[in-house]
This record gives C-alpha cells, structure tokens and sequence, in this order.
C-alpha cells in the first residue's frame, strides 16, 4: 500500500511538471559559454586550481539572481586551490528534505605533449567537443549549475530544496576531497533526502546505436595495495635463486589468476536482466541465455564464465577485481635488486571489506617474504541505494520521451565516485547522466577526452526536466 501511495505521488508530480523547457538558442548559448568557461579554467591538481573554477561558477549564479546568503564556497587552509562551492535553490516546504546535486570540477591530469589538441582549450570538431574533463565531470557539472540559473530565470519555485555541491579532490586518492570535507565538517549544508550524481550514462554499442540508459545504484570502492620483496641483493655477475624481483614476479602470476567470486545486487541483477533481452534483440541467444541463467542461478559457473569472458565491463560488475597498475624495482643494471614494489588496484565489491582482500592477496602470494600493504583507504563502503519508484519512475518517464525505445537499466558501478561518501552518511545517492558514450567511454582518464555535441545538449534538458520532476515531489 505504501509502495502504490508513492508510486501514485511520482504520477501526479508528473502532471504537474512543465513540459520540455525550450529556452531557445540564447539558452543554449549561456550553456556552451558557461561550459567553456569551467573546461577551459584548469582544475588538474599538480597545476590548476578548483577554487577558481567555484569562484567563476558562483558568479555566474550570482549574476542569475542568487543572493549571498545562498552561495557557499568553502576549502580548506591547507588546500587553498583545492575549494568547492555549495549553492541552495530553496522550495516551498521546509519539512521536505532537499534534492542534492552533486559533481566533481577536478579533472585528471593532461599533458599538452600527448594530446592532439590543447586539454584544456575547448575544441568543437565534427559535431564533437574535445577538452580535458568534456565529460568527467564538468559536463555534469555544468549542467547542474545551468540547471539553478534556468530555475532562477523561470521564478520556478519547487516543493523541496534544490541543493548543488561541486567539490574538488574525487580524482586524486589522499588529496583533499571536498565530498568527505562536507559530509565531516557541514552536513547540514548538503543534507538531502537523496542525491544526483556522475556515474552513470546512457550506452552506444560499437555501431553508435542506443541500447540503454544506465541509472548507478551502488559502486565498488578503490583500495590500493603494496607488494614488496626486499633482498641483501649483491653484484649481478654473482646471481642468487632469492631474487626480489623473481619474487615479486611469481607473487603477481598467481593474483593475476585468480578472479574473486561472482556477488550480485538489485543493481547488477537489474542490469543483467535488462541486457539479457537487449542481446536476445541483437541475435546474441547464447549470451542472453547466459545473463538470465546467472540472475536466476548464481552459482552456475559455466554462464558466469561466458557473461565475464565477453566483457570486461560485464566482468567488473560481478566481482571484486584486483590488477596490478605500477611497478618500482632495482637500484643499478649491474647489481641484484635489493627491493621490489607493486601496486595492486582493487575495485571491492559493496560489502566487502579492505582486510578481507588483503587477507586473500596474501594467501594468494603464499610467500612470507612478499608483504601486502593497505594504502591510504580512500573513503567508507556502504550499501547500494534502494532503486525506489521515487528515483526509476520520473526517469523511464522521460527516457521514453527523449529515447523511445531504449530501455533504462540500474547498473552497480565498477569505478569509484563521491558517492561513497554521502550514501555512507545517510544521504543515498544515485548515478544520473543521459550522455551516450560508446564502448571508449568518450576517453575519460586518457587521451583527446570527446563528448559528442547533441548528446551533450539532450542530456542537458533532460536533467533539467528531472530535476525539475525530483524537486516537486512530496
């Protein structure tokens, strides 16, 4: 009963809600100046800075109608480039708790040398943008400000409270991170009763075509770890069986064939469920057949070992993973090496905890002269957010309207986001984007980072438009 209550309040905030907002060209031409303007205000950590980004931002708002009093930027004084801003859009009942929108303005790191184009220059080519963070996560960002300033300039005055975090630090471990600063030090800026966030999009397959809309309900958290041998070492014309970098390498042999246990969640079973049929309509019977045998059975390995095989994707979502990133060995090309170091990147499934994997690193390696180290351990693990008709109904509503006949799938999200930190906290939060990136992921992380211009303005009114639906929910 309480479920069909709710479920009858989405519907009827759905008769209340404008219908697609055409604010025209002059709109869209705000949007790509304030897009430009946070692409091109670098925000990498070694060079940048994210408080300038925020200050450029709240001006912005300002400009729009904000008050003072509704603009908060913070940082802190020992990151005086790392600051971020929080900004309230307030509604008309203070007893509903807020809709907060959340996005990350630092960017990974980019070197003019390797680019084809400058990183941090916006570039439109063939119906493309190119620029260091054109999709992580200025684009979102961007948005959710272009969002406040649409709301500020249609006097839309919604039941909750719109609230906008932008912080820095989500793309650097043990920087500062302005989620965890906010969670820790003013929660009651940011509370909420749920939040919108990166970590999600809609998916092209190889050909370029729409096949699903992806709503993030869960993450797997990023923990690091250190292997090391270390040896009396000796002259290199003297060669010894007990060699740390033969060590090192068998340690690393062994984790690199194992693969950890298939778990699943109402994100990845929901998302299998969905790409079963997806598959079945591509032809692919045998992989579909695969995906339905392992929601229904989980313990079947031969389906899981078909659906991991075919995927690395697919493979991330069914399991914690661990891979070898860095390696640090040796002190001179005549002398036996007297230290070897790896880094292992775990990404842990939710539930499972750090120790617990360092546990089974160790009983992997089988050697007592390799020591496994817990790095710095980014942020708490938490349960994935319950996938409620609050959050599914307005978008499939609007995946309809804006994507007919692509479907919308929840996903467990293999990567990390700042997430981690709010849903830890009480504050649940989703991952929500209607950007379609192909299989390359548009390049986030590496070289020429691309977004494709009309997916890039759609995904722009339809976050606006629920929002807009979020905000006038009871």
């Amino acid at each position: 009963m309480r479920q069909a209550t709710l479920f009858l309040a989405v519907v009827l905030s759905f008769a209340a809600a404008a219908p697609v907002f055409a604010d025209g060209a002059a709109g869209e031409a705000k949007f790509r100046e304030l897009y430009k303007e946070l692409i091109e205000t670098n925000t990498a950590l070694s060079n940048g800075s994210c408080t300038l980004a925020a200050e450029r931002l709240s001006a912005r708002l300002k400009a729009a109608g904000f008050a003072d009093a509704d603009l908060h930027p913070f940082s802190a004084t020992d990151h005086p480039k790392e600051g971020g801003l929080v900004a309230i859009y307030p509604g008309r009942d203070p007893k509903l708790k807020a809709v907060l929108l959340l996005a990350h303005i630092d960017v990974v790191e980019a070197k003019r040398e390797d680019w084809t184009r400058d990183p941090f220059t916006l570039v439109e080519e063939n119906g493309y943008f190119y620029a260091r963070g054109a999709v992580d996560d200025k684009a979102e960002a961007a948005v959710w400000v272009d969002t406040l300033i649409r709301f500020k300039e249609e006097h839309f005055r919604p039941l909750r409270t719109v609230k906008m975090a932008l912080t820095c630090g989500e793309e650097t471990a043990g920087a500062f991170n302005g989620a965890e600063w906010l969670v820790k030090n003013q929660r009651e800026l940011i509370d909420a009763a749920f939040a919108v966030n990166e970590g999600a999009s809609g998916e092209l397959d190889a050909e370029g075509h729409k096949i699903a809309l992806e709503v993030q309900a869960g993450e797997k958290a990023a923990q690091n770890y250190r292997l090391e041998v270390t040896n009396p070492g000796g002259h290199s014309s003297r060669p010894m069986k007990d060699n740390a970098i033969y060590r090192l390498a068998l340690a690393l042999t062994r984790i690199s064939g194992y693969e950890f246990p298939p778990q699943f969640t109402d994100g990845n079973r929901g998302y299998f469920t969905g790409m079963a049929q997806i598959q079945k309509a591509k032809g692919n019977t045998e992989v579909a057949d695969a995906m339905l045998t392992l929601v229904k059975s989980p313990t079947d390995a031969k389906a899981i070992a078909l659906v991991s095989a075919k995927d690395p994707s697919w493979n991330a979502t069914l399991r914690t993973t661990c891979v070898a990133t860095m390696l640090d060995a040796g002190h001179a090309t005549n002398a036996l090496p007297q230290r070897a170091r790896a880094n292992i990147n775990c990404r842990i499934f939710p539930g499972v905890s750090a120790e617990s994997v360092r546990a089974k690193l160790v009983e992997l390696v089988a050697d007592p002269a390799v020591t496994v180290t817990t790095l710095d351990i980014r942020g708490p693990s938490s349960p994935p957010p319950p996938l409620t008709p609050q959050i599914m109904a307005p978008v499939e509503k609007l995946a309809k309207e804006f994507f007919p006949g692509v479907p919308v799938l929840p996903i467990l999200q293999p990567g990390a986001t700042d997430g981690q930190f709010l849903t830890a906290a009480g504050i649940p939060t989703y991952g929500i984007g209607a950007l379609f990136l192909g299989p390359d992921l548009g390049h986030i992380h590496g070289l020429n980072e691309y977004v494709n211009v009309k997916s890039l303005l759609e995904s722009r009114d339809f976050l606006y438009r629920l929002i807009k639906i979020y905000s006038d929910q009871k």
